[in-house]
């Protein structure tokens, strides 16, 4: 299970990882899209984000019933109470730390993130400061991505689950 803030690199580390560990990957953002037909921007505007939670809480926890599976969790999944209900009985919850520094490349703050409009670092800054510690209380184990490839993560994850 892999939580973190946008541009941590949670889609292409659980692509990696789940390739690595021949295991299938699970991306809930994707799920929900699949499901609703619209981009996830989409569901903000037109639905509102209280809708989108709701997709979000229903895809977080049908993802947590596969098996074998490494789960990439949308950003603002944590705030859910009902998910960290479940993620509190997790043993290999990993959450993926990255700067602001590393993140604005990544993501690049485009309109497909809905709550990073307006001043987008000022909004990922606000973010952060709510979700840090909901994302440290969570996990069992963290790495920061910063500076650091796909593969280069994948290996550390790895090494650590492998404990």
């Amino acid at each position: 299970m892999l939580i973190g803030p946008p541009g941590a690199g949670k889609s292409s580390i659980g692509k990696n990882l789940a390739k690595r560990m021949n295991r299938s990957f699970i991306d809930t953002d994707e799920m929900i899209e699949k499901r609703s037909g619209k981009k996830i921007s989409e569901i903000f505007l037109e639905d509102g984000e209280l809708q989108f939670r709701t997709l979000e809480r229903e895809s977080v926890l049908e993802a947590l019933q596969q098996p074998d599976s490494v789960i990439s969790l949308g950003g603002g999944a944590v705030l859910d109470s009902d998910t960290q209900a479940v993620l509190r009985e997790m043993h290999q919850v990993i959450y993926l730390e990255v700067s602001i520094s590393n993140a604005a490349p990544r993501i690049g703050f485009n309109r497909d993130r809905p709550l990073l409009l307006g001043n987008p670092r000022q909004q990922w800054l606000a973010l952060m400061e709510h979700r840090k510690p909901i994302y440290e209380s969570l996990a069992n184990y963290q790495v920061s991505t910063d500076n650091r490839k796909v593969n280069e993560v994948a290996e550390i994850l790895l090494q650590e689950l492998a404990k």
